[in-house]
């Protein structure tokens, strides 16, 4: 399931749901997320309006279809190069680090995420 128009947008969506990893949003992961989205959205006049939505975006939607959606996110989004995605990963690792400590589900979570990168390079080898 492919809901996002761009790969700047999936982005966000995988920002939110590694913030959301260990169940809270903190504040720092708040705050870093907004700054990494400055150049994601170097054109977006509201940063913190448009995180607003997305996340609201996010919490609306059923838990069990999020691994399908970043699944068939990254198929969707083929001509993103393995560089671009693997910085996506790190990004994320940034993110679950905002908060000063490391949850086993963030620990998980950013597991299933470098999985589904890996099968994409593999599929292009």
């Amino acid at each position: 399931m492919v809901i996002h128009q761009t790969f700047a947008d999936f982005v966000l969506f995988l920002y939110i749901h590694m913030a959301y990893a260990d169940g809270f949003f903190h504040p720092k992961e708040k705050e870093l997320i907004v700054e990494k989205m400055e150049k994601l959205f170097p054109s977006e006049p509201d940063p913190m309006k448009k995180l607003d939505t997305a996340e609201k975006d996010y919490l609306h939607m059923d838990p069990e279809k999020v691994a399908d959606v970043i699944h068939d996110s990254f198929k969707h989004f083929n001509q993103v190069k393995f560089a671009q995605k693997y910085k996506v990963y790190t990004d994320m690792y940034d993110i679950v680090q905002a908060d000063g400590k490391i949850d086993e589900s963030e620990t998980t979570a950013l597991e299933a995420l470098k999985r589904i990168i890996d099968l994409g390079a593999e599929a292009k080898a």
